[in-house]
Parts: C-alpha cells; structure tokens; sequence
C-alpha cells in the first residue's frame, strides 16, 4: 500500500532548488526558498514541493500530515569528511592542548592518530558497530542524514577492514546513510616507522584489492603531508585506487602547502579536503579539473590553530565548495553541522546561504549523490530537517545549542 505524507506549515521550505550540478559564485547564495511552504510525499520520495496552497490540495485521505508549526524545513545535511568509526576518545590529548601543546607534538610523543589506531585495533567489529551507532544518533540529532567516512584507524588488512565492515553494518542498521571511504594511508602505523614505502606497499598490494573484492568502499583517500605520505607516496596509492575503479579525495595543504593539489587534480580526485595552507595556483588548478574543496573550519578550531582555508577566494574563483564537520576523536570531535556553519560563516567569512549550499546540495554532489539527496525536489529522497527556527540564518547565528526539531530519512521520522 502506498504511504503519503504531507509536511505543511513550513515558515521557510528551502529547496536548494537550481542546476543539476555543484553550485558555484552567486549561485550558492540561491536556495530556492519557498516561504509558506509544503511538501507531498509518497513511499520515501518526494513527490511535490510548492506552496501550501498548491500541494495541501494533493493531500489524500490517509495521507499523514506533519505540521512543521511555522519552522523551517530543508535537506538533511550531507557531511562529506568525517571519521564515523574509532574506539576511545582523546580527551587527554585536548587537555595537552590546552596546555600548549599542538598537535604535531602530540603526534609525534607518539599520539595523535596513533594513538586511536592502538585503541581501534583493539577493538572487536561488534563493539565498532556499537560506536558507530552511537555516533549515528549524534549527527541524526543534529540533522544530518548522509555522511561519508572514512577507515583509518586500523592501518593493518584486517582492521582496515574490520573497520569498513562496521561502517556497513551502522549504514544498513540505522537511518543514516554512509558513505565509506577507504583511509588505509592515514598515518604510518608504529611496526612500520622510518619504512613508509614498505607500508605503501602493504596498501597497494594487500589493502585496496580486499577492499574492492569485498565492494567496502566507494572512494580512497590519503593524508599528504611531508611527515605521513608525501607526494609521490600519495600518487602511488591514488593511481592504484584508481585502477581498482575508486573514487578519489585527498587530505591536502593542512599543515604544509605542498603539490598534492595539482596531483588530485591530474588524477581526477573528486575532492580535496583540509585546504588551510592552499594557495592560489591550487585553487586555479582545482577550477580546471573541476575538484570540489571541501573545507574543515571545525578541525582549525579544535586544533588552537588561527589559519582557516581561504574560502571567499574559492567562491570567487567559481569552486564549488564543501563544509563538513572533520567528526574524529583528535581534531575535530564534532558531529554538529550547524556549529561548523557557524564557523564557516564567522571565520571563513561565507554568507549563512553559501554555508547551507555547501553542507547540503554541494556537499551531495561531491558524494556522486546529487542526484539523491541534498535538495528537496520531486523524485529525490525524502531526507529534511524541521529545525527549531523561522529563518534559516539562525542555524549559524545560534551557535553551540541547537538541536534539529524533526528528523526526516526516506520520509520517515528517525
């Protein structure tokens, strides 16, 4: 039997409405709002979006109507960086940090990511599933409804792939949707220090064809930087992903600037992520190849660092940029989307509209999702968000307490 759903009420129903494509210049401040706004429902879809003069006529006799009470309505927010599955936390390494330490000390006191790999390692599937769990419910509260996330954490063949076994098992037990990316070069795990080709060899030739036989992910990314994987290091994984029919994203320019841009760019990455140290030949190469920079301004805060990527030159350049939270135990222990718009928009100086595209139908698109999700058009999933709010610009100006009002996947409240 069919279900229908009515959502009416809505103060502001913003559509994101537009191009079949990534948003770019002016056209990230368009979200296509509709104000006194319903939508139409039908089996997990969206089947109308309009007025509520227009769409509450399709409404049917056992259509279910839920009355966003003059609040606003909006895509579920897709995360395109986080790091869903680890065990423990690294609240100690905070404190460190709050005592003067940075991070790259901290790593190299032999914290840091390594840190959390001895954790994870640890740790059974099952009780990563459970975290991961736990973690669902977290972005879900807070309106997201698609995430990517990555491995990493394992940095041996079977907890990398114990790792991505439980991203599976959270994507097909709870609401939110994942999708998992492959991080096997992450960090050079202890067994292998001062041998870093030795352990992209382990990911090359061991790591990514279980990966792929397994179908575990549907990207591959690593972390350029001088002191993990450097660029040729980096190529190499990339060109092998690639052959095995892996997207690629690279974590690139965090600490150091380096040429891992323009190698993403040649080999095709969907995207770039971190960017704070990028400059502008990197981001005209970016524009050429068409990568898409997704930004980490929650990772900059919790980090004590003051160097946020420059997203204003992005925009005017014509990119079609990305915001997600960086969800992960050391630099960025946030799921909070709307806290991360409130960065972008305070520290990277990006309208509250170019921060709503950016978490929503760009960040869908750099997930090869735009056709599913991020917007609220007829023929897409019904993922959205009634937030506790009449205007759209409060999800950034209210920062640190907001808390989604309902929570929508395929149409059903989760």
């Amino acid at each position: 039997m069919s279900v229908s759903v009515l959502v009416t009420n809505c103060s502001q129903l913003v559509t994101m409405a537009g191009p079949d494509r990534p948003r770019t210049c002016k056209e990230m401040r368009e979200l296509g709002i509709v104000h006194d706004g319903a939508m139409f429902l039908r089996d997990g879809r969206i089947a109308a979006v309009g007025s509520r003069a227009e769409v509450e006529l399709l409404a049917e006799p056992n259509t279910q109507v839920v009355d966003a009470g003059g609040r606003v309505t909006m895509p579920g927010f897709v995360d395109a960086h986080t790091h869903l599955i680890f065990a423990g936390n690294r609240a100690d390494e905070f404190e460190m940090r709050c005592s003067g330490m940075t991070y790259q000390q901290i790593a190299e006191r032999g914290g840091g990511i390594r840190s959390t790999v001895r954790k994870t390692r640890a740790a059974t599937e099952e009780e990563l599933i459970a975290v991961g769990q736990k973690h669902a419910q977290r972005f879900l509260r807070g309106g997201t409804t698609t995430v990517e996330t990555k491995s990493g954490y394992g940095l041996t063949l079977d907890d990398e792939l114990k790792i991505l076994r439980a991203v599976r098992a959270v994507s097909r037990t709870t609401p939110l949707r994942c999708v998992p990316t492959f991080l096997g070069a992450h960090e050079i795990p202890d067994e292998y220090k001062g041998r870093p080709d030795a352990y992209v060899d382990l990911v090359v030739e061991e790591m990514l064809p279980a990966v792929t036989r397994e179908s575990l992910a549907k990207f591959c990314d690593v972390f350029c930087e001088d002191k993990v994987f450097n660029v040729k290091q980096t190529e190499r994984v990339l060109r092998a992903a690639k052959k095995l029919g892996l997207g690629l994203r690279v974590h690139a320019d965090q600490f150091t600037s380096s040429s891992a841009v323009e190698l993403a760019a040649a080999l095709g990455a969907k995207t770039v992520d971190h960017l704070e140290q990028t400059t502008a030949d990197s981001i005209a190469a970016m524009k050429q190849a068409g990568v898409q920079p997704v930004l980490l301004p929650g990772s900059v805060y919790a980090i004590g660092s003051q160097k946020y990527a420059p997203a204003r030159a992005m925009i005017d350049a014509g990119l079609p940029v990305v915001i997600a939270t960086d969800f992960n135990p050391g630099s960025s222990p946030t799921a909070s989307m709307t806290m991360v718009l409130s960065l972008a928009c305070t520290q990277m100086k990006m309208t509250p509209a170019e921060a709503v595209t950016a978490a929503t139908i760009n960040a869908a698109y750099s997930l090869n999702l735009g056709h599913e999700v991020g917007s609220l058009k007829a023929g897409k999933v019904a993922d959205f968000v009634i937030h506790d709010a009449e205007d759209y610009r409060e999800l950034a100006y209210f920062f640190g307490s907001h808390r989604a009002h309902r929570v929508f996947a395929a149409g059903a409240e989760v």
